[in-house]
């Protein structure tokens, strides 16, 4: 299925749309009918008697508009015609046209009612035509029927088109027995909160009545607090020529990102145009008047890029981490921290977290809500540290949690005074050995004295043998 773009200025609304008025300049003298896009097929049809040269199967222009004629062989609009709003379109002779055709004629409309294609726009004329003034019967093709009973001869002007018009007749017509009306459009966001600056997936689909993807339609879209990937300055997207659904990749910019969108589809039955200044004579046109206005809406919220908190619990002297150490995690008023989901951080108790540093003296504390401060106090000191800890107003630090980063923050511990023994009890086997210099002393004494004490021996034994 080929894009339309040719027709968004009048899918989007530029366009008078059918049910609305085309008017000329106020006492404008009738013209020559203005020709737009198409061919001519030679030689004409002839009715009333009388051979005719040729006959126009495309669109006109009524006030500088392309218009299609749909009640075959009366005068064709001219540029000083005007119109006012019509009735539902019937055929020539005043009979309901079958919903599936109407249905046909308004997504044809829709899609082909500007082309600039001559092979299209004759196609189109010759499909409204033979939807609009069949032959009911032979006698319905009689050349001497006036412009008022003349049915359309469908395969004498088929026979007339070049190749490449008839393969847009037969394009055309299976396109829109696949394509008609109704349609239904939706668009839809995640179901997860988005991240702001971080893009996520949002699905336009078009849809017609067996519930299979419209290609090749375009839709104009309005965004806020949000950028949508590749939207080009005028707004409009374009649905995938298979059908299939369009991702937009949506990034948001705020809390609220929305998006809303319109579309113009087929409507279940055309409308037509009558003629003001020539009632009876003028053809009945059509313009691009198979449309009805569709919307599409999508919002979800946003918050910014989580953070995460790195506390490193330090020794005021050494500098070496402190493992062990429990920290409460709050914000800066003592109330809960804030998870990214928006939920308090709390401990099983119910009360503010507490995180415990280790080994190497340090805890992170990631998925945080972004911005917040965070205060990091501690619960209880450490095996080594109670001097210094005051429990009234125990160590704690505090930060501010930017999106999408780690805060590093640092508590500080004063170690406790260090004590020597004084005393070391007698026969304690951990008693130090005397030191080598002492050791000797000792044993010169000791060899004195049993030295003296043999000497004072020997001297009684001596007196004694004397």
């Amino acid at each position: 299925m080929r894009m339309f773009r040719k027709w968004l200025t009048a899918v989007l609304g530029t366009v008078v749309l059918a049910g609305g008025s085309l008017l000329a300049t106020p006492g404008a003298a009738t013209a020559d009918p203005q020709e737009a896009v198409g061919h001519e097929t030679r030689p004409g049809q002839p009715y009333g008697g009388r051979e005719r040269a040729r006959d126009w199967l495309g669109s006109y222009l009524v006030n500088g508009q392309q218009v299609w004629c749909v009640q075959f062989a009366l005068t064709a609009p001219d540029s000083g015609e005007e119109y006012q709003p019509g009735d539902e379109l019937r055929t020539k002779w005043g009979t309901p046209i079958p919903d599936d055709v109407a249905a046909n004629i308004s997504y044809l409309l829709l899609r082909y009612g500007t082309t600039q294609s001559p092979d299209e726009a004759a196609a189109l004329a010759h499909l409204l035509h033979s939807w609009t003034a069949a032959p009911r019967s032979q006698a319905d093709l009689d050349p001497n029927n006036d412009f008022t009973r003349i049915a359309y001869d469908i395969e004498g002007h088929y026979a007339k088109l070049p190749q490449a018009a008839k393969q847009a007749v037969e394009r055309l017509k299976a396109e829109a027995a696949a394509n008609r009306g109704p349609w239904d459009a939706a668009l839809t966001a995640p179901e997860d909160q988005q991240t702001i600056g971080q893009a996520a997936d949002w699905t336009l689909t078009v849809r017609r009545a067996d519930d299979k993807g419209v290609g090749d339609v375009p839709v104009k879209l309005s965004v806020t607090d949000a950028e949508v990937e590749g939207l080009g300055p005028d707004g409009v997207v374009t649905t995938p020529s298979d059908g299939s659904p369009l991702v937009l990749k949506v990034t948001p910019t705020g809390p609220n990102p929305k998006i809303t969108g319109t579309l113009s589809a087929p409507a279940e039955r055309p409308y037509v145009r009558q003629a003001v200044n020539q009632p009876d004579t003028t053809q009945r046109v059509v313009s691009t008047g198979g449309e009805q206005e569709l919307s599409v809406e999508a919002a979800t919220t946003a918050v910014t890029a989580p953070g995460a908190v790195h506390v490193s619990k330090v020794d005021a002297e050494s500098q070496a981490g402190i493992a062990g150490v429990a920290l409460r995690v709050t914000a800066a008023d003592g109330s809960p921290a804030l998870r990214q989901d928006g939920t308090p951080l709390l401990g099983a108790d119910g009360q503010p977290a507490v995180v415990v540093t280790g080994a190497d003296g340090t805890v992170t504390v990631p998925d945080l809500r972004t911005p917040q401060e965070i205060k990091l106090t501690e619960v209880a000191p450490a095996r080594g540290y109670e001097e210094a800890f005051d429990s009234a107003n125990p160590p704690s630090v505090t930060g501010t949690l930017e999106p999408g980063t780690t805060l590093e923050l640092t508590l500080t511990n004063k170690p406790n005074t260090p004590t020597v023994p004084i005393h070391i009890p007698a026969g304690d086997p951990t008693e130090p050995p005397v030191p080598v210099g002492l050791l000797g002393l000792a044993g010169l004494a000791a060899v004195a004295v049993a030295g003296a004490g043999a000497l004072v021996l020997r001297r009684r034994v001596a007196g004694r043998k004397h």
